[in-house]
Order: C-alpha cells, then structure tokens, then sequence
C-alpha cells in the first residue's frame, strides 16, 4: 500500500530538521566551549546563551507573520540559506582576526564573530516555528501528539549527535577545523532541504493576509482562547529560571571533566530525548496534554535540583537522562494544545508570540547570574564560610557556588509549577482544549495569499 504522501512528506521535513538542527548546534557548541576552555569566564557562556535567546525572542513575531504568509518550504529554504551566508561571513572574521582579540570581550572582532553567528542561529530558529505549522498542516489531529513526540525524537538525536562530535571536534581537532565542518554541513543541509516536498494550497487567511510585523493579530489570535496567554505566561516563568542553567551547565560541566568526555557525556543524556519522544510517539499524551506539561515540569525541577547537590559526573549524568526524557512531554503538551485550539492561518504568529515571550525572560535571568555566580556564589562557597554553611547540603568542591544556584532555581520552579497546577487559568485552558473540535486543518474561507 502507497503510504499518504502527507506522512511521507512530514517523514522527509523531520530528516531535514534533524540535518539543520546538527548543522547550526555544531557550530554553537563549538564556539561555546572553545571560548569557555581558552577564557575559563563563565560570563562568556552567559553572553553567548543569553544573546542567541534575546535575538530569538525579539524575532519571534516577524518570523511568525512571515510564515502565516509563506509557503512553509519556502521559509526553511530561505531560513537555512541566509543561515549559510552568516556562517561564511563568520568563518572570514576568524581567519583574519588575531586570537588575542578574537577572544577579547567587547573587542571588535569577538563583537562581529558573535554577531554574524547569532545572525545566522537566529534565522534557523524559524524553521522551529514553521514545523509546528508543518506538523498542523501535514498530521490529522488524533495523530498531532505522537507526531510531535517524533519532532522532540528528532531533536534529541541532533543534540546527541552534535554534543558528542562538537566536544571531540574542539577536543581534537580545533576550532578552525570545526569551523570549516559547520560550513560544509550547513550547505548540505540547504542542499537537501531544496528536494524536500510540503504539499501545501494556495495560502488561506481568515482575517485577511497579516502584516509583515503582526503583533495585534498574533496578540487578538491569544485572546480568542480562554486563559491561552497563561499557558505563555508559565513557559515564561520556567524560561526566566532555566535561562541559569543555560549559562552555567557547560562551565559545571567542564568543571568536572574534559571537554571530550563533556561532549560525550551530553550525547549520552541525549538519549533521554529519544526515550522521552518515543514514548509519546508510542502512546501520545492522553486525553489531558496540559496536565502532562504541568506534571513534566514537576519531575525537570525535582531533577535540576538534585543532579548537582554532590560533585559527582554520575549523579550529574544519571540526572541529565532524566531531565532530558522528561522535556519532550513538556514541549510536546504545549504545542499540541497549541495545534487544536488555535486555527493554522494563525499558528505561526501565535508560535512566534509564544516564542518571543517564552524566550525573552530567559536571556535576562542568563544575563544575571552570569556576574552573580563568577564575582559572588562561585568565590563565596569557596571560601570556609560558604563550606561551612552549605556542606552539610552540597558537599565538597571547587564548584558548589554553581551546585547552590541551580538548587535555588529549582526550588522557585517547583512552587511556581505547583501553583499553576491548582490555578483557575489551568482548569479553564483544559475545558477549552476538550471542548475544541479536531480537525486536520482544512484551509477556511477568507482571502489568498
């Protein structure tokens, strides 16, 4: 039996997405722990985390319009070709900058390096945005959960994959022989993505075509869905706290062990995404996805708390697999109460709010603790009244200054969650979600683009 060619186009856009996602984290990681190991300044990491996630949140909404006007092929083409351009233009800042300046903070060249890389990161993240919509256009509405477990499958594997190469590639070949792999990566990644097929008619909008910047219309789609903008209000929140383990896990990490071993250690955990997605794209996520996302964030806060209350690489892995299984759960609820409640000719706007918000707060809580945990926590829990305060609770080492910051975090994360959990706005989104009908995102009557 020929399979529809809806699944098979859908198969085709998840292989792709797993070429861009290593394509465009490669060069990230490598860049990250490059500049970490060569510095040994934990505000490297959080400037590096914390720009890629203020560019994208700034972006969110333009490049949501964009796709709510697009063909979807032709956003990821475009996504990934100007991704290509950024990487080359870095790639000729660092052959002809000095080291010593190239690493230099606030210097020119470190400023242009990092600026045409998060320019070229930032542009991919529209694909992210445009697969939800793929997922809504191309999956019928019964299957959209287990699809979505396959997107978190896919992500999880490009993150193994990509952790693992990217720490051996810094480890044993260097930077500038990782630099020239992204740049062939990434024009393979173009290449393939131009014969990829999304079958899509004639673009239909129900309001008429959106603006190139549609704030209202994304802000109006939100508010047609009962406490919708407090589902974007919690993933805000838990945004604003993980943004303190994307500045610091690395410099935990390679605190530990070698940049080698760290990099297979992340592609080990990795397989936690695999884990987590399977299951959903096994079983899906029950007839209460909200739930889901709220018991999900349960477990990631009680396991960030942990995964550092001893100087252990095991403790830290055994904890990492955990949290890494658990997070598809939580992405995959929010997107698939996302896809039901919201009509396809305005996903991609309400995806890039929701994106925008989400991700805005966690650049800032990055930004922060970077100052406060390498001129405060880190020296302080060195000292012997800092041991001797929180010894009894983190144990010994050079690095419990990190160990108490993310015990703090996930304290604030799990009351949060727990709150949200027994609020009004949670009991009022899950009877929207059951009372809206499925569908398979049939196009509606209004205008074409």
């Amino acid at each position: 039996m020929v399979s529809d060619p809806r699944q098979r186009s859908f198969r085709a856009v998840l292989i792709n997405t797993l070429i861009a996602n290593i394509t465009t984290s490669f060069l990230w990681y490598c860049v990250t722990f490059w500049m970490y190991l060569e510095t040994r300044n934990v505000l490297v990491t959080a400037i590096l985390g914390g720009s890629y996630m203020l560019g994208t949140a700034l972006f969110g909404v333009p490049f949501g319009s964009w796709i709510d006007r697009t063909r979807k092929k032709r956003v990821m083409v475009v996504a990934q070709g100007v991704t290509a351009v950024f990487f080359a233009l870095a790639a000729i800042v660092y052959f002809i900058s000095p080291r010593e300046q190239l690493l230099t903070l606030g210097s020119l060249p470190f400023f242009a390096f990092i600026v045409l890389l998060l320019t070229g990161a930032i542009m991919e993240s529209a694909r992210s945005i445009a697969l939800g919509t793929v997922v809504t256009l191309l999956v019928p509405d019964t299957e959209r959960a287990k699809a979505n477990g396959l997107v978190g499958m896919v992500a999880g594997l490009g993150f193994m994959i990509t952790s693992v190469i990217a720490g051996l590639a810094i480890g044993q070949l260097g930077m500038t022989t990782s630099l020239l792999i992204s740049l062939v990566l990434t024009a393979g990644s173009l290449a393939h993505m131009l014969s990829v097929p999304i079958p899509e008619a004639d673009i239909v909008h129900a309001d008429g075509a959106p603006k190139k910047v549609d704030f209202a219309g994304a802000w109006g789609a939100i508010r047609e869905v009962p406490a919708l903008i407090w589902l974007i209000i919690f993933s805000t929140f838990n945004n604003l706290i993980g943004g303190v383990y994307m500045a610091l896990l690395d410099p935990y990490g390679l605190s530990l062990v070698s940049v080698e071993t760290w990099g297979l250690v992340f592609g080990f955990v990795g397989i936690g995404f695999l884990i987590g997605g399977a299951v959903i794209a096994k079983v899906g996520l029950g007839a209460r996805p909200l739930r889901a996302l709220l018991l999900a964030n349960i477990v990631m806060w009680i396991i960030g708390g942990t995964f550092a209350i001893r100087e252990s690489i095991w403790l830290l892995v055994v904890g990492m697999l955990i949290y890494m299984a658990i997070i598809p759960f939580a992405e995959a609820a929010e997107q698939t109460v996302l896809q039901r409640v919201v009509p396809l000719p305005k996903q991609g706007r309400v995806f890039g709010f929701a994106q925008s918000v989400e991700l805005a707060s966690a650049p800032i809580s990055s930004f922060l603790i970077g100052p406060i945990a390498q001129f405060w926590l880190i020296p302080y829990m060195n000292t012997p009244a800092g041991q001797d305060q929180w010894g009894w609770l983190l144990g010994e080492g050079h690095a419990r200054g990190i160990a108490l910051v993310f015990l703090l975090t996930s304290i604030v994360g799990l009351l949060i969650t727990v709150a949200a959990l027994a609020s009004r706005p949670y009991r009022t989104l899950s009877a929207a979600y059951a009372h809206a009908a499925p569908g398979d995102a049939a196009p509606v009557e209004g205008s074409r683009a």
